[in-house]
């Protein structure tokens, strides 16, 4: 890649207020001795993030509120290298994610989304040779929107797992989703190209329901699985979008994904892309 790939990330942007306990509490059980940390997250700001330290030149879409923890996720984005001309300040808080990690690296979570609700394509407009990544964490309505509007590549994160509108599966370049959401999603097997994660049987990458690549996972201490599949997108979307082949674009996207669990923050500090990518 010569020239960096003008990326926008449309999504979420959350405080991430995280309880690190030796193991997850089973339902109505309290489980003590947890150590409790508070950082940048959201599944749109952590790709954000993620993709301009590969070395994208990103800009978000999002929202936040008026309140400290808003001007805080708007300085982290700025640090990380993502613009945020266009995270607009909404009437709501700025949205919290509540998360339980256990020693093992497992997760739990709890969305407050907050000032994500208002979210909006108001003035924004993006350009033909400007990549679009974005997940569902906002409102449906806003992703159908922006499949209409965008120009170029079309990226979906379908994280969390929900069905989406045929217009969205036509429209996306690639759909990104864990083994799980693959599962819960049927129509994904008509999609154009999916990416799909299997943990520590690394990745696949299907079209039209065909197997085309597939990429083994790298093994590596886990200490936080929260951003890692959010730093696996960012590296697939600036690397597909990129024009690289299928099989590295895939075997580097697990390569960063790796990175990010063996990182204890959200938005896991990264190495370029071209350092990931095989030989």
């Amino acid at each position: 890649m010569t020239e960096p790939l003008a990326l926008a990330v449309f999504g979420s942007i959350n405080v991430d207020l995280t309880a690190r306990t030796e193991r997850l509490p089973e339902p109505g059980e309290t489980v003590g001795g947890g150590r409790l940390s508070r950082e940048a997250g959201g599944k749109g700001a952590n790709q954000a993030a993620a993709a301009a330290r590969l070395g994208a030149r990103v800009r978000m879409v999002g929202a936040v509120g008026s309140d400290s923890d808003g001007a805080w996720m708007r300085a982290e984005l700025e640090a990380a290298g993502v613009q945020v001309a266009a995270v607009r300040i909404g009437s709501e808080a700025t949205g919290v994610a509540l998360i339980v990690v256990d020693a093992e690296g497992e997760n739990q979570i709890a969305v407050c989304e907050g000032a994500n609700g208002e979210v909006s394509l108001d003035g924004i407009e993006f350009g033909e040779d400007e990549a679009v990544l974005t997940q569902l964490e906002i409102r449906m309505d806003i992703i159908e929107q922006l499949a209409d509007a965008t120009r170029g590549y079309l990226a979906v994160n379908a994280a969390p797992a929900r069905e989406l509108p045929a217009a969205v599966l036509q429209r996306a370049d690639l759909v990104i989703v864990n083994e799980s959401e693959y599962a819960l999603l049927p129509a994904l097997r008509t999609a154009r190209r999916v990416a799909v994660t299997y943990g520590g049987e690394g990745a696949k990458l299907f079209e039209g329901g065909v197997e085309v690549a597939s990429a083994p996972a790298v093994k590596t201490e886990v200490v936080n699985t929260v951003g890692a599949g959010d730093a696996f997108c960012a590296a697939l979307t600036v690397a597909l979008a990129s024009g690289v082949a299928a099989d590295r674009a895939l075997t580097a996207a697990c390569a960063v994904g790796a990175a990010a669990v063996a990182d204890p923050r959200s938005q896991p500090h990264l190495a370029v892309l071209e350092q990931y990518l095989p030989a």
